[in-house]
């Protein structure tokens, strides 16, 4: 495994943590090397636009970024570089993350973020669609999405056939 980091994971607050560990996991998975850090676009415009703008200088190729309420972190990202930006709408406040879902996908032209679903699930799929990113110019990695996609439908045909069997014992009379 290559240890320079390819995919960068920035997080508003230390508060979404739980929550984009699980990019960093998605990531592990697939042997891809990341850093993690947290920037707020409001709290530390300087530190984000610095991180971002020497992302590229140090090997990252993607970026992700959790953030809740208003949720500009992954569009002030998006403004500073042309490297693809990923977004997770965390559940931060009494709107439970809609607010931030509605924040990261109303973009304007020319400033694109791939907007993912709300908490836990839109982490992991960060981390995979970041994968997916990246297995565009890398055979091998393409071969272990490949291989992570036959083990998800492998393992959904396992529940069907014990679905089968438990309906099979609970109504065969």
């Amino acid at each position: 495994m290559q240890t320079q980091p390819q995919v960068g994971i920035l997080m508003g607050s230390d508060n979404d943590y739980e929550i984009m560990k699980e990019t960093a996991l998605a990531l592990r998975q697939f042997d891809i090397p990341f850093e993690m850090t947290v920037s707020s676009a409001h709290r530390t415009p300087e530190r984000t636009s610095k991180y971002v703008r020497e992302a590229r200088e140090r090997g990252i190729k993607v970026l992700v970024a959790g953030a809740g309420a208003a949720a500009h972190l992954a569009g002030v990202i998006a403004a500073e570089t042309t490297l693809p930006v990923i977004a997770v709408p965390i559940d931060a406040t009494a709107l439970q993350g809609l607010d931030a879902l509605l924040a990261m996908v109303q973009m304007p032209a020319g400033i694109p973020v791939a907007t993912m679903a709300i908490g836990k699930a839109g982490a992991r799929n960060a981390g995979i669609f970041a994968a997916q990113i990246l297995a565009t110019h890398d055979a091998a990695l393409t071969r272990k999405l490949d291989d992570f996609k036959e083990e998800m439908a492998a393992g959904v045909a396992k529940k069907a056939d014990a679905l089968a069997q438990r309906l099979q014992a609970d109504f065969s009379n």
